[in-house]
């Protein structure tokens, strides 16, 4: 019984400990991200450093009030901590809206319409087929072709 209450405990808690990879740009990435969501939300899409400056433009967008000298160094500190080279490839039948946004660099609106069609039309199968969706650019499809599995 006490072992079910400790897991219960640790299962509830461990998000409360999670933390950022020490390093140069660590107090800035907190101190910006931190303000409107979890910690482990800001680092859980890996990317390059095209993504995250992608990802950071999307935020100043949303309100996010940081210096450009902290964006940089906040790029720099996500690339090189949380990297794209981990991230297993995108499964454009299944990923969700926050893939698509962070991974083809959708706007939320876009990747609603292509979820839509996709739930519409069924799964792709080439990416021919897949550039022709709403929402696409094809030029970003083209480009992330060998990250994209179906």
């Amino acid at each position: 019984m006490a072992m079910r209450y400790l897991l219960l405990f640790a299962t509830l808690t461990s998000p409360l400990l999670a933390q950022l990879a020490d390093g140069p740009g660590m107090a800035e990435t907190e101190k910006n991200c931190k303000g409107c969501h979890e910690v482990e939300r800001s680092v859980s899409l890996r990317q390059d450093k095209g993504g995250w400056n992608n990802t950071l433009t999307k935020m100043v967008g949303f309100g996010m009030k940081a210096k450009e000298s902290d964006l940089a160094i906040i790029a720099d500190y996500l690339a090189k901590y949380y990297p794209a080279d981990s991230m297993p490839p995108l499964n454009i039948n299944t990923a969700a809206a926050t893939e698509l946004e962070s991974r083809l660099g959708m706007r939320r609106s876009q990747a609603a319409a292509f979820i839509e069609y996709r739930e519409k039309n069924g799964k792709f199968k080439t990416i021919t087929e897949l550039k022709q969706a709403p929402g696409i650019d094809p030029a970003k499809i083209e480009s992330k072709k060998t990250e994209i599995i179906f």
